[in-house]
């Protein structure tokens, strides 16, 4: 006797395809990563461009790291990842390969992003207190906080892979207040983006 196939029940992983195939996440994402790619491309050219045509990056990043110390660019590093990531970690990922130990400054800068994260985090639960910033960040990232609260997890981990500000992701996971014990877990992936670059960035500089 054939058994009804709609009579079959769905298993968990069908069932959140399904979800996540009705809600428009996986559109969304495949968008998400079109934009990312630009960029990508856009910054090892510039790099190339720069080192090329205007001064060596590797004579650069030297002198960087003779005349300052190491402390003052991890601090600084640790502020532009707690305040919306205004400066690109890639600039600093290609500063720790000049470094005697690489892979040390590397792990160091990927969890000086993990704990800026964290902050940002606090700073978005904290910051919906504020009436005038609160109306503002509700319009400026209205859409972006949509997302989160449509897909959570997820959409923190696009925001720890992919070269959107870290910090603008984990401020809106604290608005909305999702579980601070499941962002940390998808906010590891912020350590796979830092060697996953560093392979190619070391490269190139």
């Amino acid at each position: 006797m054939k058994m009804n196939p709609r009579s079959v029940k769905k298993t968990r992983l069908q069932l959140l395809h399904q979800y996540y195939s009705y809600t428009g996440f996986y559109k969304f994402l495949g968008t998400s990563l079109k934009k990312a790619l630009p960029p990508i491309l856009l910054f090892i050219a510039g790099l190339l461009v720069v080192n090329y045509f205007v001064i060596n990056i590797n004579d650069l990043l030297i002198y960087v790291t003779k005349n300052y110390s190491d402390y003052i660019v991890f601090s600084v590093f640790f502020a532009s990842e707690s305040l919306l990531g205004l400066i690109p970690p890639e600039i600093f990922i290609a500063w720790s390969d000049k470094a005697d130990s690489p892979i040390l400054y590397l792990s160091i800068l990927a969890l000086l992003s993990y704990l800026g994260g964290v902050i940002s985090y606090f700073i978005g639960k904290s910051i919906t207190k504020i009436p005038s910033v609160h109306e503002y960040l509700e319009v400026k990232m209205a859409k972006h906080i949509k997302n989160t609260r449509k897909w959570g997890g997820f959409l923190i981990v696009v925001g720890a892979l992919l070269p959107i500000p870290f910090s603008i992701t984990s401020i809106a996971a604290g608005m909305i207040r999702y579980s601070f014990t499941s962002y940390l877990l998808f906010g590891l992936l912020r350590f796979v983006r830092f060697y996953l670059y560093a392979a190619a960035i070391f490269n190139l500089v």
